[in-house]
């Protein structure tokens, strides 16, 4: 069993890869073989509008033909039994690097038919973990759950399984003192990562637990 874990994030040791690597230590303690790829050590850019994935009876045909860091990921991708994807939220968005990540892994598999079919081989796991700079309540009002609706919807259609964790409110620097942030009261922002995120660690190693018991 093989769970890969793909972080958005431009930082290797913060809010994001560590709860990815807590959602692979879930994983590892149910025995599953684990990897994480950060994907701004990888030299890719996104979709670039080829559409060789989509020529019938092409040798690309469900595969993107763009030769570059990503396309020994995706094979691996293809191989493993499930996914999480791992991003803090830029202006409302992923990041700019897991948004073309995301393009050239779920495109190639879309058949346009109706309604839309995958061709992804087999049905797999996925999930996506996000965080974010902004309290809950505020994250709603900015409609972030039609994103994170919307990257299940897609996901689910190519996969077959999705579902998402959100880690509200995260400290966005290590030392706010030294960032103009006025906005932020750092002591509260403090107080939250000493008792709220452990939790939110918690709970990313119980999703990948729970993913692996679901696949035994």
């Amino acid at each position: 069993m093989k769970i890969m874990a793909v972080n958005g994030s431009p930082r290797k040791k913060w809010n994001t890869a560590t709860l990815l690597g807590n959602a692979l230590e879930g994983a590892a303690a149910q025995g599953a073989e684990t990897r994480l790829v950060h994907l701004y050590d990888l030299d890719f850019k996104g979709c670039i509008s080829c559409f060789s994935c989509k020529m019938r009876n092409g040798e690309s045909y469900g595969k993107c033909a763009v030769q570059d860091d990503l396309t020994p990921i995706y094979a691996e991708i293809r191989e493993a039994d499930a996914l999480i994807l791992g991003s803090p939220i830029y202006f409302g968005d992923v990041s700019g690097e897991m948004r073309s990540f995301l393009e050239r892994l779920l495109f190639p598999s879309l058949v346009y038919a109706d309604p839309p079919q995958t061709l992804f081989p087999r049905k797999i796991h996925t999930a996506w973990i996000y965080t974010m700079n902004s309290p809950e309540e505020n994250a709603r009002l900015m409609g972030y759950d039609r994103l994170f609706a919307g990257n299940e919807r897609f996901m689910r259609l190519i996969f077959g399984h999705a579902q998402s964790m959100m880690s509200y409110d995260t400290c966005q620097f290590a030392d706010y003192a030294k960032v103009v942030a006025d906005r932020f009261d750092p002591a509260a922002k403090e107080k939250r990562r000493r008792e709220v995120f452990p939790r939110d660690c918690r709970r990313a190693f119980d999703l990948g637990s729970a993913i692996c018991s679901a696949l035994k």
